[in-house]
């Protein structure tokens, strides 16, 4: 597509420069990414400014930039002058991929807690009905029916726009995404027709970024607000899903028997998922879920809902969840032959933590012995609270490092267990894999072990950027190998 062509919708040039007729055939932000017939956006960051890489960049092959002020010792290439560079990427990204988000349909989750889950059981539900979906998550990326690797919960603009193109092109007739509140502040989800946008709810996290819980909430809201969803389904437990459903008009949910549209009634739990009726406007559903706990309940809600806002009937939306399988590392047992049951949780907020606890402690006979610890280069702020909820929520509470980054693990050790009164009942072991073994390795016939913070992640992050692979499921399993001769 022609550079003249490309910039004529979507994004507002304040002035171009040189040869407009230049065929644009990728584009990019990162200089190394550049290859002949691509226009290069200077994004301006907080550790780099994309400006100091155009002369890279066109050394490269770049056939055009995209900048915030006009670069004169770069010859005659090619300048689309803009405000902001960043917010360009989307609408540009959209139009040189054929905007393919006006044919898929588009789902988009945001929250703190459960928005994995809730994309895994929104994409279950549609491929149970014959619906061929793609996947954007946290955990795994499904295009085309072929399952990668993520790097990120929600991609930059200029990688979307593509991967929605393959989708359709690979048969997907719609998709499922996390989108995270980082997505939303840096407009990467900008330019995306989402047919449906289901809140989760709103918890401590990610204020390192976002400075304090307003400005997280107003970073979410930008969903509702400002990329304006076909459909809105908001969790009415949460009082930010309460705030959003007076400002605009929602499908609203409530796993708690609030006031809703559709309101969860009759739960029941075992040890081998939940069972509860739904109640709506086409009359009521019972549904069987294999995720326990009460905060799956208000996953599969939200999942039903959306399942039914894009046209599927109450009966398909509950099959669909009934054959859904477990998310990984989400509640997820490791099953060795032990007589105590271990648990792997991506928990890794003090509300997560204490909803994982609480749906862990009536599945457990005996006691209930939790491992966490809390990430590095993070919201500080909520150290002392993830040692609260976890001591709290367990018999025997084991502190440990999660992801320390560039931070020394004993200090935000440190900052954990300034949230903890008293020592009864706590125990510190820095070494990840020693703290998982020392869990383990105390548990009795009847206990439970919920291992918590990582999930499904399969390194350990250190400094600078140094990364270390370890996945909390392969060494507890293990380590209960191991321990077998001791209660085999």
């Amino acid at each position: 597509m022609q550079l003249r062509e490309l910039i004529s919708e979507g994004v507002e040039v304040e002035r171009a420069v040189g040869d407009l007729e230049v065929e644009i055939t990728a584009l990019a932000y990162d200089s190394r990414r550049v290859r002949p017939g691509t226009l290069f956006f200077c994004v301006v960051g907080e550790r780099a400014d994309g400006h100091d890489f155009a002369s890279t960049a066109v050394e490269a092959g770049a056939a055009a930039l995209v900048v915030e002020r006009e670069l004169s010792e770069l010859g005659g290439v090619a300048q689309i002058v803009v405000a902001e560079a960043r917010a360009a990427m989307a609408p540009l990204a959209a139009r040189l991929a054929g905007d393919p988000t006006r044919e898929l349909r588009v789902v988009g989750v945001t929250g703190t807690n459960g928005k994995t889950t809730t994309a895994f059981l929104i994409h279950e539900i549609l491929e149970s009905a014959a619906i061929q979906s793609g996947l954007l998550g946290t955990v795994k990326q499904v295009v085309g029916a072929v399952e990668t690797e993520v790097e990120r919960t929600t991609p930059e603009a200029i990688d979307l726009q593509p991967t929605f193109r393959q989708m359709l092109e690979g048969g997907d007739r719609a998709c499922v995404m996390e989108v995270s509140s980082h997505a939303l502040e840096l407009r990467r989800a900008d330019a995306i027709h989402f047919e449906v946008a289901l809140f989760t709810n709103l918890t401590q996290d990610h204020l390192d970024f976002h400075g304090g819980m307003e400005e997280y909430f107003l970073a979410k809201r930008r969903l509702f607000a400002e990329l304006e969803p076909g459909t809105a389904v908001v969790n009415v437990d949460d009082p930010y899903g309460q705030r959003l459903a007076m400002d605009f008009e929602c499908l609203t949910f409530s796993a708690e028997g609030e006031a809703a549209d559709y309101v969860a009634r009759d739960v029941e739990f075992d040890s081998t998922g939940a069972t509860f009726v739904i109640s709506g406007a086409e009359g009521e559903a019972t549904v069987r879920t294999a995720l326990p706990g009460h905060f799956n309940v208000a996953n599969a809600l939200g999942a039903f809902v959306v399942a039914v806002a894009l046209g599927l009937s109450p009966h398909e939306a509950a099959q669909g969840l009934e054959a859904a399988s477990r998310v990984p590392g989400r509640f997820e047992p490791i099953d060795e032959g032990q007589d105590f049951a271990v648990l792997v949780d991506y928990a890794h907020t003090p509300d997560s933590l204490e909803n994982v606890l609480r749906a862990a402690r009536p599945l457990t006979a005996g006691r209930l012995i939790s491992v966490f610890g809390a990430g590095g280069d993070r919201d500080r702020d909520k150290r002392p609270k993830m040692g609260r909820a976890g001591t709290e929520g367990s018999d025997l509470a084991i502190v440990t490092s999660d992801n320390p980054r560039s931070e020394d693990p004993g200090a935000i050790i440190a900052e954990i267990l300034d949230g903890i009164e008293g020592s009864d009942g706590v125990e510190v072991e820095p070494d990840r894999r020693a703290a998982i073994a020392r869990a383990l390795g105390a548990a009795e016939p009847g206990d439970t072990v919920v291992i918590a913070g990582k999930g499904h992640e399969q390194g350990q992050e250190f400094e600078d950027g140094r990364k270390v692979p370890f996945d909390d499921r392969e060494v507890a399993r293990e380590e209960l190998i191991r321990l077998a001769g001791g209660y085999r």
